[in-house]
């Protein structure tokens, strides 16, 4: 088993269910509401976990009812839990978020215990980062923590996976240490990826794009394109792995499950294209149901879809 540290968030997702978003000003009633798992975080590590990838998750939780709600989730999928600690005087992380019936979403995070992860926690986690074959992070903690990791990662020359999502201001010399860093084109678009390209620009400019920063920007990156599937460039090469058409309920969450799955290959050593191409079977299957942890699927049904997964 590959050994992946992910050092990320959990919030507790609220989740309510509409025809279409409200307008400003405006009241409307759902159809449905959900208390589930998130935070880009946990979807992350339970999705790498679930590629039978071996994850230790680093991350903090609240004193309140919520943060049982997340260690219950953690311990029906089976996640290692014994780096997640709790936070006294402090609310678990919330995500309230709205789902459309036309699959998309609106999501705003509070981040209580996730902002107490701090550079103090890197620094005392130097052996772990250093015995890892690949440490993943996304833009939902404090920039000095994103920082701080990316720096401790390039000291005990462990590869290291960035999720700039949201992006959010991290330093161009811890960017630079990011293989991949993993964006969609919204975040691409805001680190200076493709920023003349649209969200419908077809995905052989993307391709391109993504292409002619590695080296600059990231060593390698990724950039996922929704239901179009993905595009990636290192510096052997660039490719478009087309996504399979499926019918998307619920995207939420939909990039962490990708995201999870894509640290989990590159971890057990797949290359860079490979690893592409799972992660958007990950993806494909996560947006065919509702929620987020509870629509991701196991290692054999991910990579039986891979294998019908286009990759040019």
């Amino acid at each position: 088993m590959s050994r992946l540290v992910v050092v990320g968030s959990v919030n507790i997702d609220a989740t309510s269910y509409v025809d279409a978003f409200p307008q400003p000003g405006e009241t409307i009633h759902s159809h449905g509401h959900r208390i589930a798992l998130g935070g880009k975080g946990a979807n992350q590590a339970i999705a790498a976990h679930l590629c039978s990838a071996d994850v230790e998750f680093l991350a903090r939780l609240g004193d309140d009812a919520a943060a049982d709600v997340a260690r219950a989730a953690f311990a029906r999928f089976g996640l290692p839990a014994g780096a997640v600690a709790t936070v006294p005087g402090t609310p678990t992380g919330v995500a309230q978020i709205t789902v459309a019936a036309s699959g998309e979403n609106t999501i705003v995070v509070t981040a209580g215990a996730n902002a107490a992860i701090g550079a103090d926690l890197i620094a005392a986690e130097h052996e772990r980062i250093a015995a890892a074959d690949l440490v993943l992070t996304q833009g939902e903690l404090p920039v000095p923590t994103i920082e701080s990791l990316a720096a401790a990662c390039r000291a005990a020359g462990t590869r290291f996976a960035l999720n700039l999502a949201p992006p959010v201001g991290v330093a161009a010399a811890a960017v630079a240490i990011a293989d991949p860093l993993v964006v969609n084109v919204h975040e691409a678009r805001a680190v200076g990826i493709g920023a003349a390209l649209s969200d419908e620009a077809p995905a052989e400019a993307w391709r391109d794009a993504a292409a002619s920063v590695v080296g600059d920007l990231a060593r390698s990156i990724v950039v996922t394109l929704g239901a179009r599937g993905a595009v990636a460039a290192d510096a052997d090469g660039s490719w478009v792995v087309a996504a399979p058409e499926v019918e998307a309920v619920d995207t939420t969450g939909a990039g962490d499950a990708a995201t999870g799955a894509l640290a989990a290959m590159l971890a057990e050593g797949r290359s860079l294209p490979e690893a592409v191409r799972i992660a958007v079977a990950a993806g494909a299957i996560a947006v065919q149901s509702r929620g987020t942890v509870d629509s991701y699927a196991g290692r054999a049904d991910v990579l039986a879809l891979a294998d019908r997964t286009e990759l040019r």
